[in-house]
């Protein structure tokens, strides 16, 4: 009986899954590695740091996903070292032998080496950052009821976010509809109308324009709904230093404020670089168009700790898109591998880009056409609520949004123990 060749995945995250589930009945063996036991639906996860959604509603647990597949075990632990020479994944838990290793981990925040940003502003990669700040974000409403001068009040209601790409939109649009919505019925005695002075969230932007990879016409209307909405948006806007109390832009002008949210870029996982991979910018791995890495033909990689240029030289954007057709592609050449048969190149089918700016608003631009308000709105949610795995979850989400959208309330407005409190402005603990 021939023996199994051995495909380690290293994460479940939409390339790692799309790796695990399509190699079913391919005649192989598959681990899949995570130090998480569950796959977070990302595209949602500012959602649950705005208070709109729970942690629960967007995650599900990866056993639960490959329960019916037989080619498939899972292991919880966390990726340390890989020896290409032995092919040897070395993890916090047991060295694991493989035959061909896809490297799928994903992407982490970027801080492109902003003074403080790292030991100050608040990323929003996971879901193990995004409760914490949104635990974060209550708080300070609370805090803001006892703060006697007003200038401290001021600073601790003033919720920065840099970066005015999808994420940054998306979330600063959210938390504008929580702050002027739930959490101003909440808290009257602080002024949250919009044309009040007790609460501020500004949006800031590098470059000159919000939703940079859209067309203009397209950012022009998101930059008019989030300002509708009470946010500021500030363009040219490049952070120099991020310290506990204030944001100091490059121009010289700061901004006192006791919450950054940095959603400005993002980097591949660390790790590669030390196993003697070839790196491209952004500490992504150089990979070939089959998504082997250069150089070594038994690792492959896929999503956004990927490097690959398209034809006109321009690197492939770290989005869902990507990530699910780079990780189906994977599972197609490995399968090619034990038929016998020549290797494919990947090539990227742009299904189009989303990003909504808040109730009945969002943007879209998919098949070369430019939609925007209550249409593009309606594709976002039909898009979303189908990506989610797991019925419970489309319900769920399904249940909360109308919740939201009929009473104006959000649900997880819950300010959650934690480990430790914060120490005077310092970030909080991950959770228990």
């Amino acid at each position: 009986m021939k023996v199994k060749e051995h495909v380690v995945v290293v994460g479940a995250g939409f390339a790692g899954l799309a790796v695990a589930q399509r190699l079913q009945g391919k005649g192989m063996k598959v681990t899949l590695l995570d130090r998480q036991n569950y796959h977070t639906f990302l595209p949602l996860l500012y959602q649950v740091a705005a208070a709109e959604l729970g942690p629960t509603e967007i995650a599900y647990p990866v056993r639960s996903i490959l329960r019916t597949n037989r080619d498939v075990e899972f292991r919880m632990g966390s990726l340390k070292s890989v020896d290409p020479e032995t092919r040897v994944v070395v993890t916090d838990r047991e060295q694991i032998v493989y035959d061909h290793l896809v490297l799928a981990m994903g992407a982490t925040t970027n801080y492109f080496g902003v003074e403080g940003a790292r030991e100050h502003a608040f990323p929003l990669r996971r879901m193990e950052e995004a409760v914490p700040l949104r635990h974060h974000i209550l708080s300070r409403f609370e805090k803001a009821v006892h703060a006697r001068d007003p200038e401290e009040r001021r600073r601790l209601l003033t919720f920065t976010v840099v970066g005015g790409g999808p994420t940054g939109v998306e979330f600063s649009g959210a938390l504008a509809e929580l702050v002027h919505g739930p959490l101003r019925r909440d808290y009257p005695m602080l002024d949250l109308h919009r044309d009040g002075d007790g609460a501020r969230i500004v949006l800031l932007e590098a470059m000159d324009q919000v939703l940079g990879g859209m067309p203009e016409e397209l950012s022009d209307y998101a930059l008019e709904r989030l300002t509708e909405r009470g946010v500021e948006v500030r363009l040219d806007a490049a952070v120099s230093r991020v310290e506990a109390d204030r944001v100091v832009l490059q121009d010289g002008d700061d901004l006192p404020t006791s919450t950054v949210i940095w959603t400005a870029g993002v980097q591949g996982e660390p790790g590669p670089e030390r196993w003697g991979l070839p790196m491209g910018r952004q500490g992504r791995v150089r990979v070939r168009p089959t998504l082997q890495v250069e150089g070594f033909d038994r690792i492959w990689v896929a999503g956004d700790l990927a490097w690959l240029e398209d034809d006109e030289g321009r690197p492939l954007p770290g989005v869902a898109p990507v990530a699910l057709q780079q990780g189906s592609h994977v599972a197609r050449n490995l399968a090619r591998i034990t038929q016998g048969t020549p290797l494919e190149a990947f090539r990227y089918r742009d299904p189009g880009m989303l990003a909504v700016v808040g109730r009945n608003a969002a943007v879209a631009h998919v098949g070369g056409r430019s939609i925007q308000g209550f249409p593009a709105w309606v594709l976002w949610l039909v898009i979303h609520v189908a990506k989610l795995i797991g019925f419970r979850n489309r319900l769920l989400v399904l249940v909360n949004w109308a919740w939201n959208y009929l009473f104006f309330r959000r649900a997880v407005r819950l300010i959650l123990p934690y480990a430790k409190e914060p120490v005077g402005e310092e970030k909080v603990s991950s959770p228990r």
